[in-house]
């Protein structure tokens, strides 16, 4: 990544230029995920996959040899129930022609990828893409490792790569960008409301305060 993408207002995440990349959130990957909950992974992940449905970024799910370690989690399908996963054999999604060409097709160069496992199929194809010109964001937290040192590790491997870390709300808060966007803004209520945990509590909190509901009302 250049010395000018990491800094200034091109440096943050617009739908028009981003293109996501979801692998292998598999229920093998997950029977061994230990750097997190694995529903907080999940969670995130399904939360990501919704705001970019949401903004319109193309999104490209992937699996590794689902006849073993299972076909693509039922929450991320049912987003995009029309979209068939690639089914790789390679470890390094990024050496999957199939899977490049479908990012390059879209004519975008930040590239946002999550999946399982942190160290291994995130960080290689986040590493090599990035050598390549790509200007590449990984979600921490829609991401996760056997161990948390095997996480934590991959993520500074990565980060010395020139690879942005980032959060799954930060991705979505950055697609946003204005309220006024009010194109966008019920869908971003919604997937927040879902997804957003305690941050969509406070939300559905400040909603009722600000449509006037009163203590008992129900509201």
């Amino acid at each position: 990544m250049s010395k000018e993408a990491t800094s200034g207002l091109q440096a943050l995440l617009t739908p028009e230029e981003s293109v996501v990349v979801l692998i292998d959130h598999q229920p093998f990957q997950f029977a061994n995920l230990h750097s997190h909950e694995p529903t907080m992974i999940l969670n995130n992940a399904v939360g990501l996959a919704e705001a970019a449905k949401v903004f319109d970024v193309p999104t490209v799910l992937t699996t590794v040899l689902e006849e073993r370690g299972g076909y693509l989690v039922k929450g991320l399908q049912d987003v995009f129930p029309e979209q068939k996963p690639i089914n790789r054999t390679l470890i390094n999604t990024w050496q999957d022609e199939r899977v490049v060409d479908a990012v390059k097709a879209t004519g975008r160069k930040k590239l946002i990828l999550a999946g399982l496992w942190t160290e291994i199929c995130v960080a290689m194809p986040a590493i090599q893409a990035a050598g390549e010109g790509f200007e590449v964001f990984v979600v921490t937290d829609a991401s996760g490792g056997a161990t948390k040192e095997a996480h934590d590790m991959a993520v500074q491997r990565m980060v010395q790569a020139g690879v942005v870390p980032i959060t799954w709300l930060a991705v979505a808060s950055e697609w946003q960008r204005d309220w006024a966007r009010e194109e966008t803004i019920a869908g971003v209520t919604d997937v927040l409301l879902q997804h957003g945990g305690a941050s969509g509590v406070a939300f559905a909190w400040e909603t009722q305060l600000l449509a006037g509901g009163r203590v008992g009302s129900g509201v």
